[in-house]
């Protein structure tokens, strides 16, 4: 497997150490953590900072926000070192760049496909310019609130060719990724997938075993790429 087709991991929505440690261990490239409040996944700043002091180099801790002043993304980024920030509310270019602290923090920004026919209509190639200075664009179907809601939208709608790094991620687990890698493999500059309730017990809870399956799913598809 070469590196242009290893799809880079990330398990979010980690509540507990124990999740934290069975991400680790299957091979996740990246963990995340809700700072949204109304989530049912949600961890203040202070706990995700603890959970992050877990990870070995080269793991990359991922913070989720929505619709935070830009004061409070930066302190948060500043508490957790090496972290990455997620944008998944109403910003916009400029409120991502300035939060990020006009590029100190990398960042990516969800873009929500509707779930219906109207995914037609949503201009991924404009988004992905629009948001230009993202690290990477991660793909979510739009449903009602914020903060990704375990939905996968039709993937055979969108753009075979974006200029950006693209994120998969709703309604995904272990029985599904491989299709979703297959069909988006050289869509973007590079594939990544991000799944939360698709290795749960329970909102919040991971479930080790589901973890490790899905990170093998994904694995199987990249050997076939």
């Amino acid at each position: 497997m070469s590196l242009a087709t290893r799809t880079r991991i990330k398990i979010c929505g980690l509540t507990r150490e124990q999740d934290v440690d069975a991400a680790v261990e299957a091979g996740a490239d990246a963990v995340g953590f809700v700072l949204y409040p109304a989530s049912p996944r949600a961890v203040s700043a202070e706990r995700a900072r603890a959970l992050a002091e877990r990870l070995p180099p080269f793991v990359t801790p991922v913070l989720l926000f929505v619709n935070e002043p830009a004061a409070t993304v930066q302190a948060s980024m500043a508490n957790v070192p090496g972290a990455m920030a997620q944008f998944h509310g109403d910003e916009s270019p400029e409120r991502c760049w300035e939060s990020s602290g006009q590029g100190a923090h990398r960042y990516m920004r969800a873009a929500r496909i509707p779930m219906d026919a109207t995914a037609r209509r949503f201009d991924l190639v404009k988004y992905a310019s629009d948001y230009c200075r993202a690290q990477a664009i991660l793909l979510d179907a739009h449903v009602e609130g914020y903060g990704g809601g375990g939905k996968a939208f039709n993937w055979s709608l969108l753009p075979t060719a974006v200029d950006a790094h693209l994120v998969l991620s709703g309604g995904l687990a272990p029985a599904n990724v491989g299709d979703g890698i297959r069909r988006l493999r050289t869509a973007g500059k590079s594939l990544a997938v991000d799944v939360s309730s698709g290795v749960e017990a329970s909102k919040g809870i991971k479930d080790a075993v589901k973890i490790r399956e899905f990170v093998a799913a994904v694995r199987a598809a990249d050997a076939l790429s």
